[in-house]
């Protein structure tokens, strides 16, 4: 179990979403070398994986580094959400997060997921039990409807019910779900953003925490955004262009960003890599997540190339990421 300093007072004006395969340990602690106030959240974790599998550090692992740090959960049985809940309480982390937006063939099988938005008493229950489990925020990242779904009056109800279980926070997803008829990855992009329909979610709930989530590519998005609602969610943007985070602190929490160069945060990064390496973690699982630091810098797609080449290799360790940063030509700060 990983040991956690006292639990900070959550400020979550800015996160970054839990993203399938992206948002592992190993990214969110090169996140950190970016961000120390941005709130990470780590992949979706089933129920079933938790209760079920072994070892739990697979599932529940982190570095002290990461915090603050939510645990988003994925499941609809309300007691085994709360016994879910009460562990992530335990193995410290700062909040529990139930997944209601994925929307894969996989968690839809299961009723994980955005499906979850078609029953609202449903997921009030699940949030009540998980709730009177433990004493950290239990929060909920939903769409704005699936399928054929009304927007409004579907909407309102679902954050209405929810609500009245006792849930304050609310992340939303400023897409439809369809559930029938298009991909996870095009549910990503093909249905339209309706940010105002977040916004008046807002509007109409003044004394809950919305915060809004899709298609957010820039810090002056972000502050936008923040006029009209609680907070920010950053997906694919944070992953892929992960320079994004660096400017966070300072823009969005008024405080000193940790880092000004790009080659310090890749540098910064250096002990953890070595520590992963000494635990038998292979160079390109925690690596991976640094090949667009330097997206757009002299020597980058070098940078990139030396990586995917050669850290998959066989006993690759520290030296093939010294090597790759020695084709950046210069520490770029822009």
């Amino acid at each position: 179990m990983t040991s956690s300093p006292a639990r900070p007072v959550l400020d979550r004006t800015f996160s970054v979403a839990p993203m399938m395969d992206w948002t592992t340990r190993d990214y969110r602690a090169f996140a950190r070398t970016l961000t120390k106030r941005a709130l990470l959240y780590t992949e979706m974790v089933t129920t079933g994986a938790i209760l079920y599998g072994s070892p739990r550090e697979r599932f529940l692992g982190y570095d002290a580094v990461e915090h603050p740090l939510a645990l988003q959960l994925g499941g609809s049985d309300a007691g085994e959400l709360a016994e879910c809940a009460a562990i992530a309480e335990a193995w410290g982390y700062d909040e529990v997060n139930l997944n209601v937006g994925c929307p894969s063939d996989r968690v839809q099988n299961n009723l994980i997921g955005a499906c979850l938005m078609a029953y609202p008493q449903k997921v009030a229950e699940a949030v009540k039990a998980m709730q009177a489990a433990v004493s950290i925020p239990v929060t909920v990242k939903c769409r704005i409807g699936i399928d054929d779904q009304d927007e409004d009056a579907d909407l309102e109800r679902f954050i209405t019910t929810v609500a009245d279980a006792g849930c304050e926070i609310f992340t939303v997803h400023a897409r439809k779900a369809w559930l029938a008829g298009l991909s996870p990855k095009q549910n990503r992009d093909v249905p339209p953003l309706n940010y105002a329909r977040v916004q008046r979610l807002k509007a109409r709930h003044p004394a809950l925490h919305i915060g809004i989530n899709g298609g957010l590519k820039t810090l002056d998005d972000c502050a936008a955004e923040l006029e009209r609602v609680d907070s920010v969610m950053v997906g694919r943007e944070a992953y892929q262009n992960p320079w994004l985070l660096a400017d966070v602190d300072r823009r969005l929490y008024g405080v000193a960003n940790p880092v000004a160069e790009r080659m310090q945060a890749a540098l910064a990064l250096r002990p953890y890599i070595e520590q992963r390496l000494a635990e038998g973690a292979r160079l390109n699982h925690v690596t991976r997540h640094t090949l667009g630091l330097f997206q757009g810098c002299p020597g980058g797609r070098q940078f990139r190339r030396h990586l995917s080449e050669n850290s998959h290799r066989e006993g690759a360790g520290l030296s093939i990421f010294d090597d790759a940063l020695g084709r950046v030509k210069t520490p770029t700060a822009a």
